[in-house]
């Protein structure tokens, strides 16, 4: 046997990465269908989801955490916080930096906006037994691992095309 032949996806493996290339599109669309809902830029939308998952971040963590130029930021952070989704403080451990906190949480509209999802997931979630649930988190959490390898890897990879191409 070939290694061509051993590395080939079996049917059942083509049709799972098909499924989840469908429900990572589906998410995106999702996501912006909430950012327009609740009167946001994609981009800010996405950074207020980062920060739900990671906590409070510095401005430079959001940059790399987004892929968004520090400036970019910068002017996220000035909307988020004008609108109330955000507040810059002091880090406590260093008072030189600032650190970015999510207040999201207090707002009616996302709640309001995202509870008919939750709602749904905790049905689905309910159909299944504890140890397929087991089995599923574990798969969500090693899949979440790969996404943010490649999104490294092409961050990588375009930061150097653009070093590249910026020597002369």
């Amino acid at each position: 046997m070939s290694s061509q032949e051993q590395e080939r996806p079996t049917e059942q493996q083509e049709n799972f990465t098909l499924l989840m290339r469908g429900l990572g599109n589906r998410t995106v669309l999702y996501q912006q269908s909430v950012a327009a809902a609740l009167g946001l830029y994609n981009n800010d939308f996405i950074s207020i989801d980062i920060l739900r998952e990671k906590g409070p971040v510095t401005a430079g963590e959001l940059s790399k955490l987004t892929g968004l130029a520090t400036g970019s930021v910068t002017a996220l952070i000035d909307r988020l916080e004008k609108i109330g989704y955000v507040r810059r403080e002091h880090d406590p451990r260093d008072r030189r930096k600032v650190i970015i906190v999510p207040m999201y949480e207090e707002k009616e509209e996302l709640s309001r906006v995202y509870l008919p999802l939750y709602s749904e997931m905790v049905k689905l979630a309910a159909s299944y037994s504890d140890e397929e649930l087991a089995v599923i988190t574990q798969f969500l959490g090693r899949a979440s691992h790969v996404l943010e390898n490649q999104i490294q890897r092409l961050s990588s990879a375009a930061r150097s095309k653009s070093s590249a191409e910026a020597r002369p």
